[in-house]
């Protein structure tokens, strides 16, 4: 499947005022939490572990700039809980071919489980989305059958006591714009204020 340009996005040919570099990965990444189809739906968010770099997609669920965040849905049982709690430093990468761009943000990432954060997402999801975290055993178990691991109908609402928020807090965005006639990166960071400069491509 061909991903398609962005539907309802008015982004520009070229990129040559820096803070239009910003904006519109503000636009993209908001965009792209409602979303499915866009690229930037799924980003790769990759952290560090005993054995080295872990990477994994993972769905958007909220992005907000002016507080620097990003919300993503897990398993509490997932393996990377741990990784997380041990070393919180983390990256999120997200590309789209046709668009020929890439957003790059670097950060933490802070474990919510049980809390006002988790009950706000958990009463905010769909059904269907409740429902995987109904499912035996936890993310990545070693199974010998999976059928026994489909979703079964039950109480959706039991599936919460395994149900975490992860909320990824981002001190860098680079933003990088492709193109024959001549490329565009720019790196966002944050201090205590907002520092914008151009990088080579």
């Amino acid at each position: 499947m061909i991903p398609e340009p962005i539907a309802g996005l008015d982004l520009p040919d070229s990129y040559d005022d820096i803070s239009q570099t910003l904006k519109i990965s503000d636009m993209i990444l908001t965009n792209a939490v409602e979303n499915a189809k866009t690229l930037f739906h799924s980003p790769t968010v990759s952290s560090i572990d005993e054995s080295g770099i872990n990477s994994r997609v993972m769905v958007l669920r909220e992005f907000n700039l002016k507080k620097r965040f990003m919300r993503f849905h897990t398993d509490y049982r997932a393996p990377k809980i741990k990784q997380y709690k041990k070393n919180n430093i983390a990256s999120v990468l997200c590309y789209d071919p046709i668009l020929k761009i890439q957003i790059k943000l670097q950060g933490t990432i802070a474990v919510n489980y049980n809390n006002s954060i988790t009950r706000s997402a958990w009463d905010g999801s769909t059904t269907r989305s409740k429902k995987c975290y109904s499912v035996k055993g936890g993310s990545s178990l070693k199974i010998s059958n999976p059928v026994e691991y489909d979703l079964k109908d039950g109480n959706i609402e039991d599936g919460y006591m395994n149900f975490a928020v992860l909320i990824f807090s981002f001190t860098t965005l680079e933003f990088l714009h492709l193109k024959s006639s001549g490329h565009r990166r720019a790196l966002h960071t944050w201090d205590d204020k907002l520092q914008s400069s151009w990088l080579v491509p």
